[in-house]
């Protein structure tokens, strides 16, 4: 156990909702006695991690208690189980100092000064950062102690300990009057029937990391009411589907994660609202889009108005409109986008950020990288050169009094007129002739040949031209079953005579050499 051995709490006499530790792994006790034809007590186990359990809580036909995983459960015998140590006892045996003498008469102790995981802290002289993670912090312990060592504590973590309930946490930072920063992640902590009832145990808080903690949304809203002050709140890898707008909860919330939480898209507007909200982070959340029908393309939408940063990595955005409804966003200025891999694998990433930055006037920061006016001025040129045969084609014209491009066109590209009235239109000759970003425009047929070895057949694919050498080595790594490190590419055609090209560079598309449909991928191993 990492934690002092010196205060760890004995087995509860209500030791039901409890949590403990065994063997590394952390669980709730669901029950508690015996489990016949065995004598003896019992503790009925749902563990955080369902793999290091065995059951459902069920025992030779008998249902004992109850899991969420059908085998998250498992039988421990009490002396097997660590019910964690007390607050104090956990800080300390980190932090290495005798409470006697911290609170005795004795003061010699007070000036020396000693480095503490990392940082350096004199005893006497308060701590501003406590970090007790992963330690089995279990109950508060003597109160007037947490009062007198921690008077300026303004970060405490207690992530993936063994609290069980709200009431434990707030038995802690009632006794900690500055405490602004709070980590609870990893944590299963029963609801509170009144959570107002609490209110003082956090009202300094200002930001709170609940990452983990199997919590819904409904949950969220109801334990609210504790955090009065709240302006940034982590919440990621939870229960949250379905979002339900904040009535007079969360109003002062500033930053807002949701990431890894299986959200219900449409949902997503109920936060639309929250008054001060600056950085929502949505990655890994299933989303294919966020629409605003308040205002048509090229309008400025009256939801999130006050939203500065969005956070969109790992979802399933597969349509350029998703991205020309984030232009309709007020005071959007910083953009991550990353793996999208529906709308962008089909895109060199320079190309795909191009596109990003043109649709997108106001952004000023794209995938932590800051827009320069030379990115933005590139950007949007290659927008006008790109689109500019569709928009001739949709009724566009150079001259102004006759331009009048289909509402279908305006609608797909509601940054084009405002780009030609800034630069002017492109020269004909600088127009492009094929619409790039077209997936069925960007395809060729190629047969992939591995001459060195005779029993595998030759293989057709289609591929974008797009396609960076190093992914094909990728695509065929896993076709072939080989290491990707090991092959060579060169490519031949019927017009080659028998010559082959080198594919030399990885990071060079496979239009950078010519490959036209038709044409063969000659793969050989090193």
């Amino acid at each position: 156990m990492s934690a002092a051995n010196s205060r760890e709490v004995e087995m509860p006499a209500e030791a039901l909702g409890q949590r403990v530790s065994c063997e590394g792994e952390r669980g709730t006790v669901r029950y508690v006695g015996e489990v016949p034809p065995t004598a003896g007590p019992w503790l009925g186990v749902e563990w955080d991690n369902s793999e290091r359990g065995k059951h459902d809580g069920s025992h030779e036909g008998i249902k004992y208690f109850t899991c969420r995983h059908p085998t998250g459960g498992s039988f421990v015998r009490p002396k097997k189980a660590s019910f964690g140590v007390d607050f104090m006892s956990a800080v300390r045996d980190l932090y290495q100092f005798n409470l006697q003498e911290v609170f005795g008469p004795q003061t010699t102790i007070a000036s020396k000064t000693v480095e503490v995981s990392g940082f350096t802290k004199n005893r006497a002289d308060s701590l501003g950062v406590v970090s007790l993670r992963h330690r089995e912090v279990s109950s508060p312990g003597p109160g007037d102690q947490i009062r007198t060592f921690m008077p300026d504590v303004r970060s405490l973590d207690l992530c993936g300990n063994l609290l069980s309930s709200w009431e434990n946490v707030a038995e802690i930072t009632e006794n900690i009057e500055h405490l602004r920063e709070l980590l609870l992640s990893h944590n299963r902590l029963s609801l509170i029937s009144d959570p107002v009832s609490l209110s003082h145990a956090f009202s300094s808080l200002t930001v709170l990391s609940l990452a983990g903690c199997q919590l819904t949304w409904t949950q969220v809203l109801h334990c609210a009411p504790m955090w009065p002050r709240l302006e940034e709140l982590y919440v990621a890898e939870n229960d949250i589907t379905e979002l339900s707008r904040p009535l007079d909860v969360l109003q002062d919330l500033r930053v807002l994660d949701l990431s890894s939480n299986p959200l219900v898209q449409d949902s997503i507007l109920s936060l639309a609202y929250l008054p001060k909200l600056e950085n929502l982070n949505l990655s890994t959340t299933e989303l294919s889009g966020l629409q605003f029908d308040d205002v048509p393309p090229g309008g400025k939408t009256g939801m999130f108005t006050t939203l500065k940063v969005l956070i969109l990595n790992h979802n399933n955005i597969a349509q350029w409109s998703a991205v020309n409804e984030l232009a309709k966003l007020q005071s959007l200025v910083e953009l991550s986008f990353r793996h999208n891999n529906q709308l962008t694998n089909d895109l060199t990433p320079q190309t795909a950020n191009q596109l990003i930055i043109a649709k997108l006037p106001q952004l000023a920061v794209l995938n932590k990288s800051r827009v320069l006016p030379d990115d933005r001025r590139g950007a949007e040129l290659d927008y006008i050169k790109t689109f500019g045969l569709e928009w001739l084609a949709s009724g566009g014209n150079r001259d102004p009094a006759e331009n009048r491009p289909s509402a279908a066109f305006t609608c797909t590209h509601p940054r084009y007129l405002p780009l030609i009235q800034k630069y002017g239109a492109a020269e004909e000759g600088e127009l492009k002739k094929q619409a790039p970003f077209a997936l069925k425009n960007q395809l060729i047929s190629v047969t992939i040949v591995c001459p060195e070895e005779a029993e595998r057949l030759p293989v057709v694919k289609k591929l974008p031209d797009s396609m960076t050498v190093q992914k094909v080595k990728g695509l065929l790594s896993r076709m072939l079953k080989v290491p990707g490190a090991t092959i060579t590419l060169t490519y031949t055609g019927p017009k080659m005579n028998g010559s082959e090209v080198d594919l030399d560079n990885d990071l060079k598309p496979l239009q950078f050499y010519s490959i036209e449909n038709g044409d063969s991928l000659l793969v050989r191993r090193t």
